[in-house]
């Protein structure tokens, strides 16, 4: 049976680079929405140009889209330990969603990695982040609206995984290095069991 676990936290908390890190050393293949709806079009799968034609109207890609590209890469990934969904789910409905998908394929969400870093620190590392990598969607203005976003979907999910009793809260304010220890004391023990 697969290991599965959910980061969650603001933009800019370190998602995409501790998924990155975890995946090396676990065996854990991250999903991450965004990339694979990006891959889903690229390659023009069905998938992809139901997204394309979806998203070119403005309006939001459905859950059942969604939840058929992660089961879609699940299966395109059958040697990975388990999973890391980044930036999924973002809503109650979506993360019943992923649960009963899970479920057909003998699973489950096996842990919640809240990382939690104030908001004075997640602008400056857009600031930084911006100067780095070039991204054009790294501005202060764009990153309040992504907050924003997030403390309503954040108020949504949680309350779902914490009910179930997997929420672990991280310290992502502590150096990259200082929150990979802390996700390894959690997953070490977790994965291995």
């Amino acid at each position: 049976m697969s290991f599965n676990v959910i980061f969650f936290g603001p933009p800019a908390a370190g998602k995409g680079t501790q998924a990155k890190i975890m995946e090396a050393k676990y065996g854990l293949k991250q999903l991450s929405t965004g990339d694979m709806l990006r891959a889903q079009i690229a390659q023009g799968t069905d998938l992809g140009l139901q997204a394309k034609e979806i998203m070119d109207a403005g309006k939001l890609v459905s859950d059942e889209i969604v939840i058929g590209m992660i089961a879609d890469n699940m299966e395109k990934n059958p040697k990975a330990r388990g999973f890391i969904f980044d930036g999924f789910p973002r809503t109650h409905a979506q993360a019943e969603a992923l649960g009963v998908m899970l479920k057909e394929k003998n699973a489950k969400i096996d842990l919640v990695l809240e990382l939690q870093v104030d908001d004075t620190a997640l602008l400056d590392r857009i600031k930084k982040r911006a100067v780095e990598e070039g991204r054009s969607d790294d501005t202060v203005e764009a990153m309040k609206v992504r907050l924003e976003q997030y403390r309503s979907y954040s108020a949504e999910v949680l309350p779902y995984y914490k009910v179930q009793g997997i929420v672990i809260a991280i310290d992502g304010m502590r150096p990259v290095d200082e929150v990979t220890m802390q996700l390894e004391a959690v997953l070490a023990d977790d994965i291995n069991s």
